[in-house]
C-alpha cells in the first residue's frame, strides 16, 4: 500500500511540476516572443525525416504592424467572439457537436463520402494546442488544452494572444505567421494587406497546405467573399 501511495505521490508531483512549467512559459510570453511552437517543431521534424531538409519561413511582426484587415478577417473566420469570451466558446462547441453528429449520420447513409468534422476551438484554444501540446486527440490532452487556455487568458492580454497566434500559425508548407504568409502569397508585408487578401489568408487557416495547392478552388473564392462580408462586424481586442 505504501508503494502505491508513493507512486501516486510521484505522479501528482510530476503533474504539478508540468503545470508549473507551462504556466511559467506562458507568463514569460507576456514580454518574450516564443522562438517556436511544439507544432512548428513537429512539422520541421516531419520535413527533415521525409526530405532531409527543413523549409521554414517566419518573421515576427509586432501587433501594431499587422494590418487590422488580417486581424478582423481571422477573427471573423476563426472566432467571432474572441474579444469577449474567456477563452472557450461553449456555444460554438455545442454547435460543432451538433453539426458533426449530423455529418456522421449522413456519412452512414453514404459511406463513400467521409463526414466533414468541424471543431469549435477558439483562437486561444488553438494557440494553447499549437504552443505546447502534441497533435494527439485524447480526453487527457483536451483537458490539458483547457488548462492552458485558462492560463493564457489569465496571464496574457487579448492583444498579446492574437499577436502570438498571428505570428506562429501555419499558412502553408513551412510558412508560419502573417508576415511570411503575406510575402509568400502576395509579395508584400502583412502591414499592407487589403481586405480581400486578408480574407483569403484567413479562409486558408483550417487547411493551409491543401489550399496552398488549390489556390483557385471555388470553395476558397466563395468562403473569401463570406468572410469579407463579416469583417466589418469583427471586434478587435
Amino acid at each position: 500500500m505504501k508503494g502505491v501511495l508513493r507512486w501516486l505521490g510521484l505522479v501528482l508531483c510530476a503533474f504539478v511540476a508540468l503545470q508549473l512549467f507551462f504556466v511559467l512559459r506562458i507568463a514569460a510570453m507576456a514580454v518574450l516572443a516564443p522562438e517556436s511552437t511544439t507544432f512548428q517543431r513537429s512539422e520541421a521534424w516531419a520535413q527533415l525525416s521525409a526530405t532531409g531538409q527543413v523549409r521554414w519561413r517566419q518573421q515576427w511582426m509586432p501587433y501594431g504592424e499587422i494590418a487590422d484587415t488580417l486581424k478582423r478577417a481571422v477573427i471573423a473566420s476563426e472566432d467571432d467572439g474572441f474579444a469577449n469570451h474567456d477563452g472557450v466558446d461553449w456555444n460554438a462547441i455545442e454547435q460543432a457537436w451538433e453539426r458533426n453528429a449530423k455529418a456522421e449520420a449522413r456519412a452512414q447513409k453514404t459511406p463513400s463520402r467521409p463526414p466533414k468534422i468541424r471543431g469549435g476551438s477558439t483562437i486561444t484554444q488553438q494557440l494553447a494546442k499549437n504552443l505546447l501540446l502534441s497533435g494527439e486527440r485524447t480526453l487527457l490532452r483536451k483537458g490539458q488544452e483547457l488548462v492552458l487556455t485558462m492560463a493564457l487568458e489569465l496571464l496574457l492580454s487579448k492583444q498579446r494572444i492574437l499577436e502570438i497566434y498571428l505570428n506562429s500559425v501555419e499558412w502553408g508548407n513551412g510558412v508560419f505567421g502573417a508576415e511570411a504568409a503575406a510575402q509568400h502569397y502576395f509579395r508584400k508585408s502583412a502591414a499592407r494587406l487589403t481586405a480581400a487578401e486578408a480574407a483569403r489568408l484567413a479562409v486558408m487557416l483550417p487547411a493551409p497546405k491543401r489550399f496552398e495547392k488549390t489556390p483557385g478552388s471555388a470553395y476558397l473564392a466563395g468562403r473569401t467573399q463570406t468572410i469579407l462580408a463579416r469583417m466589418g462586424s469583427a471586434e478587435l481586442p
